[in-house]
C-alpha cells in the first residue's frame, strides 16, 4: 500500500508502545520515517526492528535546545518534513498533595513545552503542504483520580491542536489530535502500580469500557495514520477519540 508514499515522517516517542506501531505502519506505507526516544536500549532495539533506512535519533522532549537541534536534523536529513507525529510524553497519576513543583514543572516540560518549541523549530522544516498528530487522551475529558497534572498538560496539548491550525494553516500546516483511551502499552508499567494491585487496576480499567478490553497500539495508530495522510487534508483542527466507547460511561 501508499498512502504515505515518499512522505518524509518524524514520529517523536517512537521506540516503543504507540510511537513504535506508528512507525511501522507509515513504513508500510511507504513513509521514509524518524522516530526519536530517550532510551538506550529502546533506541537500539527500535533500529535493530525498523532497519537501517529509519533514522533513529535521541532526543529529550524536555529540552527545547534538545528540540531546536532535532529539528536542524530533520532538515539535514530531509530538506522538509511532510509529516509529524508527536507523541512523546509521560503519564504521572498521583494524589495532588504528592506534587512538587519539580515534579509538576517536569510532566509540563515533556508533555507541553518541548512538543510546542519543537513544532516551532519546525517552521522553517514543514512542506506545503503537511500534516502534524498530536497524541493527546481521553483524559481531558474525564475527571479521573490522581490524574490532574496529567490531565492538565493533554487538555492544553489538545488547546493548542485548534489554536496553532487556526494560526498555521496560512503556511499549509494542519494540525489534529488523536485522543487514545486505555491502550496495552508499556506506559501502564511506568505508572508505579505494586505488582500486587495492578491485576486490580487492569479489571477496573476494563469495566469502564464499553467494549470491553484495553485498546491496542495498532488501533490507535490506523487513526494516526488517517491524519497524517492526504486522505485527511479537510480535517483541520479535529480530534479523534479512539477509546473503546469509553466516554460513553462520562
Amino acid at each position: 500500500m501508499s498512502r504515505l508514499s515518499g512522505k518524509r515522517t518524524l514520529i517523536t516517542g517512537g521506540t516503543s508502545g504507540i510511537g513504535l506501531e506508528t512507525a511501522r505502519q507509515f513504513l508500510a506505507e511507504g513513509a521514509r520515517v524518524i522516530v526519536t526516544g530517550v532510551n538506550p536500549d529502546s533506541l537500539a532495539a527500535a533500529q535493530a526492528e525498523l532497519g537501517s533506512e529509519v533514522l533513529v535519533l535521541r532526543a529529550d522532549s524536555a529540552s527545547v535546545g534538545a528540540q531546536q537541534q532535532l529539528a536542524q536534523a530533520v532538515a539535514a536529513h530531509y530538506g522538509q518534513v511532510d509529516a509529524v507525529f508527536l507523541n512523546a510524553g509521560i503519564s504521572v497519576w498521583q494524589p495532588v498533595e504528592q506534587w512538587t513543583e519539580e515534579t509538576f514543572d517536569r510532566s509540563f516540560a515533556i508533555n507541553v513545552k518541548g512538543p510546542f518549541f519543537l513544532l516551532q523549530s519546525l517552521l522553517p522544516v514543514f512542506a506545503n503542504p503537511a500534516s502534524v498528530v498530536l497524541n493527546t487522551s481521553i483524559s481531558v475529558h474525564v475527571g479521573s483520580t490522581n490524574a490532574s497534572v496529567y490531565s492538565a498538560t493533554k487538555a492544553a496539548l489538545l488547546s493548542l491542536s485548534k489554536t496553532l491550525s487556526s494560526e498555521l494553516l496560512a503556511r499549509g500546516v494542519r494540525i489534529n489530535a488523536v485522543s487514545p483511551g486505555p491502550v496495552d502499552t508499556p506506559l501502564y508499567d511506568k505508572l508505579g502500580v505494586p505488582d500486587a494491585y495492578r491485576q486490580q487496576m487492569h479489571e477496573q480499567i476494563i469495566q469502564s469500557i464499553p467494549a470491553g478490553r484495553f485498546g491496542t497500539p495498532q488501533e490507535v495508530a490506523k487513526a494516526v495514520l488517517y491524519l497524517a495522510s492526504d486522505e485527511s487534508r479537510w480535517t483541520i483542527g479535529s480530534e479523534i477519540v479512539v477509546d473503546g466507547g469509553r466516554l460513553l460511561n462520562d
